[in-house]
């Protein structure tokens, strides 16, 4: 049983008005190390992520991922006598976070001055697309159409296609920059005694993790040439045919090339090829080192192949589906499931990573307005009405 008072953010309350993943993921984060997380939604159907689909026992897979361990608070923010609880709530919050379309929390008067002002102890998050201001502040923005407008669509895919990411990247993305900033107010309020408002762009947090491509195209140089499952700058680095299937494998120094060319090439004599040293020689001379790796890997079975990979001690990897994730034994070895309740049952549910001395809570997914009278009864309360 996990001792709550143990949790990192034991403590804090949070107050989200969020929908969808961005949101929602950094409010999950601050649930699993304590944070008590209240999650306000509509309550004509609530956050519209509960319907994205019913695989879940009848329960949206992102819903029961994104939302474990939070209390779900049904409010119409139209109804005067609702918007005035939530700003009681705010008023005892330690963190605010919304993100929703670009101008609502405006209209309601949630400014991050009237915010500052009925709290000044108050770390607000705003989450948007684009952030205020600018040819773009006022656009919607989705997972798919940041990862066009961040650059990433240009460089992920085959040569012939740009690929979206298979996952919400984005979403996800600016989702973990939220929670890294809250946690940054949060220490910079121990020293300042003060709040702090956050303003975050999925296009912003997008780009710094961007980093690596804008760099490599610095002054106007060419762009990393999309690589499907391969590296677009390190060779030889990604899937590569065998006699009877695939194996994934990747180089990164002089080191492993030695011993790539000795034991999975037996071609020693290219270890010390002038051409071929370094990353950037290997990559220049691809034409002339692929055709050789994939000819000796096709006269190899992928156990004979991963065999010579490992006495070589090269890094590679089996390429899973999700069947395969769940039953990976790397992640059965080291414990890392565990299951969450949810309005349709019990349900398998990665562990994530915490500290020696706790582990990251795991409580229910909240049904749609499941703890909205004993909240409206707790802050009425204190209220005095």
């Amino acid at each position: 049983m996990i001792n709550e008072e143990d949790l990192p953010l034991s403590g804090t309350l949070v107050v989200s008005i969020e929908q969808a993943v961005a949101g929602p993921y950094c409010g999950r984060l601050l649930a699993d190390q304590g944070a008590r997380v209240i999650k306000v939604e509509r309550p004509d159907g609530g956050d519209f992520g509960r319907r994205y689909d019913r695989r879940v026992n009848g329960e949206a897979s992102y819903f029961v991922w994104l939302n474990r361990s939070k209390e779900s608070l049904c409010l119409d923010l139209k109804d005067p006598g609702d918007l005035a609880l939530l700003w009681r709530l705010i008023e005892k919050a330690d963190v605010f976070i919304q993100n929703l379309a670009p101008g609502a929390v405006d209209k309601l008067g949630l400014t991050k001055e009237a915010l500052a002002e009925r709290n000044p102890k108050l770390i607000s998050c705003a989450i948007s697309g684009f952030g205020p201001g600018g040819p773009c502040g006022g656009r919607k923005a989705y997972d798919l159409l940041i990862q066009a407008e961040s650059g990433l669509l240009s460089i992920t895919g085959t040569k012939e296609t740009p690929s979206k990411v298979g996952i919400s990247i984005v979403d996800i993305c600016t989702g973990v920059t939220a929670y890294h900033l809250i946690l940054a107010a949060l220490m910079k309020r121990q020293r300042s005694g003060r709040g702090d408002h956050i303003e975050l762009s999925m296009l912003e947090a997008m780009t710094e993790w961007m980093g690596y491509p804008l760099h490599y195209t610095h002054a106007g140089a060419p762009p990393p040439e999309r690589a499907g499952a391969g590296h677009a700058t390190i060779y030889p680095y990604g899937p590569f045919p065998t006699a009877d299937g695939t194996v994934l494998f990747g180089l990164q120094n002089d080191r492993e090339w030695a011993a790539f060319c000795e034991h999975v090439l037996r071609r020693s004599d290219w270890a010390d090829e002038p051409r071929y040293r370094g990353n950037d020689g290997r990559a220049t001379h691809k034409n002339e080192i692929d055709p050789v790796i994939r000819e000796s890997l096709a006269e190899l079975s992928s156990a004979e192949a991963l065999d010579r990979l490992d006495r070589a001690g090269i890094g590679t990897a089996e390429v899973r589906d999700m069947a395969g994730l769940w039953a990976h034994p790397q992640l059965a070895a080291r414990h890392r499931w565990a299951s969450v309740a949810t309005a349709a049952g019990v349900v398998p549910a990665f562990l994530p990573p915490s500290g020696d001395g706790w582990r990251a809570r795991m409580d229910p997914v909240p049904a749609l307005g499941e703890h909205s009278d004993a909240i409206r009864a707790e802050f009425d309360a204190e209220h005095g009405t």
